[in-house]
């Protein structure tokens, strides 16, 4: 593909190993599938500007999970075609060899499909939706809020789901079901908000985004809390799914931090479940127009579930392929020791491997982008935390210094956490400019998006507070560009 334009390529806050288009909007992955050796990614992309609006479907494949080819756009909506005012998200199916894309067309919000070519780089759409209205005993609103169809083959035949709200009651997860993936039957709401009422995280008033899927012994909902035109959070219900009906056990926040929505999960030929996630931007809207881009999508993460039910996340292990030569190496490391092992490391395509034991210490972490006429003091003007909190028991990422740019947002994101007996709390972080992804225990996610002013915010720092941790591993890469 063509280079990018000099003030992209120079822009500091562009991620570079995190895929995004060349320019202009991208919000939700789409259409997951992995086909004749190559992983397609579908996005939802806005081709006019840095804004949401005109969605069409972008497009682009990678044979090994980092170097991504951007290929021509897949849906674009026409006047006149049921798909009018956007193609928005779905999925991608091979029914037996033939490639299909299902999506939402809008206004109003009805489901479409489209049959594609075999190198997938050509779709013609079917002439009329697949589903038009959402089921008569459903009220989706004055908006008609019934989207994002999501389809697996089961042993009986094909099902899908579709997010939706039935006003007043809250967000509902609708199955329906098909011999030939035509043909759609209404059975019944998968989920509704009164079945999850005893959950502790809040699920807004409608479901956008459902997947659901096996996953170990266990079947996984997943969903996108969406309530009075506000985008929140995925949550995801693990439980038991038989005769067409699902009973959640458990409940959790896929990612805690500020900015990831949306996922999309893919089985690939090696049955992993990979997620990939909208990462949204973090300041103001007259900062992206001027940027002339905005949004990104999450490095690649392989699910599993923990014996008691609970999400694991971790990065797609083909992500070491962009390391450079290990810039620090230490092991059984004071806070001293690990500072001194910090302090010649600086880079905004990191990626740090930290385990840690916090021993006395009630608090304990890592600081990065940080100014580096702080990086051995106490206050940086600038810097990014990662933290574990043990006196309020809580990880936590604060941004609030992450810039002096007033047209970034800044917040604390926190997430309940309890680290393994006798074990060292393992720490992944990813640095991509301003994209900073965060694994803790494979158990807790964060995405967070940091906007640095100083060209020299580069550095890392390792903290403590109230005693004495130990680092018991301390490895830092500096990461190659791929996109």
């Amino acid at each position: 593909m063509n280079a990018l334009p000099d003030d992209l390529a120079h822009d500091r806050h562009r991620p570079r190993y995190h895929f995004l288009p060349h320019a202009n909007w991208m919000n939700d992955p789409n259409g997951l599938i992995h086909w004749q050796g190559y992983y397609h990614l579908f996005y939802q992309y806005n081709p006019h500007g840095p804004f949401h609006g005109t969605i069409h479907w972008g497009h682009a494949r990678s044979a090994d999970l980092c170097h991504w080819e951007h290929l021509p756009v897949a849906l674009a909506p026409a006047p006149g075609d049921w798909d009018a005012d956007g193609c928005w998200s779905g999925c991608a199916v091979n029914a037996d060899g033939v490639p299909l894309l299902f999506y939402t067309g809008t206004s109003p919000q009805r489901q479409l499909l489209a049959t594609g070519s075999p190198d997938l780089l050509h779709w013609q759409k079917h002439p009329e939706p697949l589903i038009a209205t959402p089921p008569p005993d459903i009220d989706a609103g004055p908006h008609q809020d019934f989207r994002d169809p999501y389809i697996w083959r089961g042993d009986d035949g094909w099902y899908m789901v579709i997010g939706s709200q039935d006003v007043g009651k809250g967000g509902v997860i609708l199955l329906y079901c098909s011999d030939d993936l035509l043909n759609w039957k209404y059975l019944h709401p998968l989920l509704r908000t009164s079945d999850v009422q005893n959950f502790p995280i809040w699920s807004g008033s409608m479901w956008e985004c459902p997947n659901f899927f096996p996953l170990d012994e266990s079947h996984v909902l997943m969903l996108s809390v969406w309530d009075q035109q506000v985008t929140y959070y995925p949550v995801a219900f693990t439980g038991d799914y038989a005769g067409q009906c699902f009973t959640p056990r458990r409940q959790s926040r896929v990612d805690w931090g500020g900015c990831f929505y949306a996922p999309q999960v893919l089985r690939d030929a090696d049955n992993r479940a990979l997620m990939w996630g909208w990462l949204w931007e973090q300041r103001a809207r007259d900062a992206q127009l001027a940027a002339g881009w905005a949004g990104v999508m999450s490095l690649p993460r392989v699910l599993s579930l923990a014996p008691d039910g609970g999400l694991l996340q971790k990065p797609a292990p083909e992500l070491a392929q962009l390391r450079l030569p290990a810039a620090c190496a230490g092991v059984a490391l004071d806070l001293t020791g690990a500072s001194d092992a910090l302090s010649a490391v600086h880079g905004e395509q990191l990626e740090l491997w930290v385990e840690f034991d916090p021993l006395s210490a009630a608090e304990v972490g890592l600081d990065v982008c940080v100014a580096p006429d702080a990086v051995h003091g106490e206050h940086a003007e600038e810097f990014t935390r990662i933290a574990y909190d043990a006196t309020r028991g809580v990880f936590y990422v604060d941004t609030t210094h992450a810039s002096l740019s007033a047209t970034a947002f800044h917040e604390i994101v926190t997430a309940p956490f309890t680290p393994q007996p006798g074990a060292s709390v393992q720490l992944r972080v990813f640095v991509d400019h301003s994209v900073v992804e965060v694994f803790v225990d494979e158990r807790v996610c964060f995405a967070v998006r940091s906007y640095p002013t100083h060209p020299d915010s580069l550095g890392l720092r390792p903290f403590a507070r109230g005693g004495q941790p130990r680092f018991e591993r301390l490895e830092v890469w500096e990461l190659q560009e791929a996109i």
